[in-house]
């Protein structure tokens, strides 16, 4: 075969698994996708959603009298009438300290191709509020539940050492309590409950800029990958221990709009990384036929492009299998079964096609680096695409030395003249 039409064999056949890939990405994309909306609000139904607890509202109620003259008519005759009125006025206030613990614990669960990172949260705050203020009146303190439907087990809300969580009812997910307070007095608030949520746990001071004296949120985890939400601060200390991480924001004073929170880590999404290797695996298939044409060309190998369709079936195949095993089977045994399957499928074929040795050595290899080793790259999320490049010059430079000293015009001629031989580095199959 003349080489012109052997390359454009493999081109068409490069892109006519090149358009199956893409459509099974786009597949697993859509599975993904349209499934994950409707389970997301399954699973917030079962164990609940993002949580974000706001700090206590502490409101002063307080009340003036003044003075207003209306006019009344009576008889025809009017007259003027004084009257003393009562006037309600109330002012939202900041605690004067806030002494707050928040412990992680990790749950994640994989329901369909999706993984949802669920969480215990243990929660317990304490805030004092000292009464400036030069007149008398009521102190509202209220809650904020983070979730309306949520389950808030063991729950205080202790005022000056007395709990009245068993007389409180709850209204559209908050508590609230009013207390007397004077000139000079001090209120103490406890608040107290385990919990669980989904996704991220926030804490937010308040719903605007606020001024945070003496405040500390220590927060423990029993994971080891952390981040934080976007708009978050970030911890003052932080340490790590057996157990997980030990974060600590302290101020003495502080002027922030900002919150506080952590974003819990999730797996490799199963179904995120089967489109994702799905739609980068020409990239691999390319590399996979590149050198398979150039050994074929310096050896005298006959590969026919029908050879190439059915190698290119068999690299559709890992992603084919890994598509519908990653649900069922976790990723890495899914993984190592989808490259035992695709390396077995190109490793018997070119046995019979070439040789023993090409197939073992040769294929092989090539296969473990641009199939195997081009999917390993997804699992280390930010180096994806340096891997694939690092990979890509790599090949680029073997190839470039494996043919630096070859006269192209003499090969492709002898090719398209010369009928093929045996591959000399290996012995003919027996079987």
């Amino acid at each position: 075969m003349h080489p012109i039409v052997r390359f454009f064999g493999v081109a068409v056949v490069f892109l006519v698994v090149t358009v199956a890939w893409f459509i099974l990405g786009g597949v697993m994309s859509e599975r993904t996708h349209s499934r994950s909306h409707e389970l997301h609000g399954r699973v917030a139904d079962l164990w609940g959603s993002p949580h974000a607890q706001q700090a206590p509202a502490f409101t002063f109620h307080w009340t003036t009298t003044r003075v207003e003259t209306r006019t009344e008519v009576e008889d025809g005759v009017s007259r003027q009438v004084q009257e003393n009125v009562r006037v309600a006025h109330q002012q939202a206030m900041q605690p004067s300290s806030s002494d707050l613990t928040a412990d992680l614990s990790l749950d994640q669960r994989l329901k369909g191709l999706m993984w949802y990172a669920l969480y215990d949260v243990e929660f317990a705050g304490t805030w004092t509020y000292r009464h400036e203020q030069d007149r008398a009146g009521t102190l509202e303190l209220g809650l904020q539940f983070p979730d309306v439907n949520g389950l808030y087990d063991g729950f205080r809300f202790v005022v000056d050492g007395e709990d009245l969580a068993r007389t409180l009812r709850p209204e559209h997910g908050a508590v609230s309590t009013r207390i007397p307070v004077e000139p000079g007095q001090e209120v103490t608030l406890a608040v107290a409950y385990a919990s669980r949520g989904m996704d991220s746990w926030r804490y937010v001071p308040a719903p605007d800029v606020a001024n945070l004296e003496r405040f500390d949120l220590r927060m423990t985890t029993d994971f080891e990958d952390i981040d934080f939400p976007p708009f978050s601060m970030s911890p003052s200390t932080r340490s790590y221990s057996d157990e997980g991480w030990i974060l600590a924001w302290t101020f003495e004073q502080m002027v922030t709009g900002h919150d506080i929170g952590m974003v819990m880590p999730v797996p490799i999404q199963p179904g995120e990384l089967a489109a994702q290797l799905a739609f980068s695996a020409p990239i691999s298939l390319l590399f996979f036929f590149l050198l398979l044409l150039v050994l074929s060309l310096m050896r005298s190998i006959d590969i026919h492009p029908i050879n190439y369709l059915f190698l290119g079936g068999a690299f559709f195949a890992f992603h084919l299998l890994f598509a519908y095993t990653v649900d069922r089977v976790h990723v890495v045994p899914a993984f190592a079964l989808c490259s035992a399957v695709s390396i077995v499928l190109v490793v018997s074929y070119l046995r019979l096609v070439v040789s023993p040795r090409f197939a073992f050595v040769e294929a092989a290899s090539a296969q473990l680096v641009y199939l195997v080793g081009f999917a390993v790259a997804h699992f280390w999320d930010g180096f994806t695409g340096l891997t694939v490049t690092v990979l890509s010059i790599l090949t680029l430079f073997i190839l470039m030395q494996m043919t630096g000293r070859l006269r192209w015009s003499e090969v492709l001629s002898r090719a398209s003249q010369d009928p093929p031989v045996p591959d000399p580095a290996s012995s003919p199959s027996t079987t």
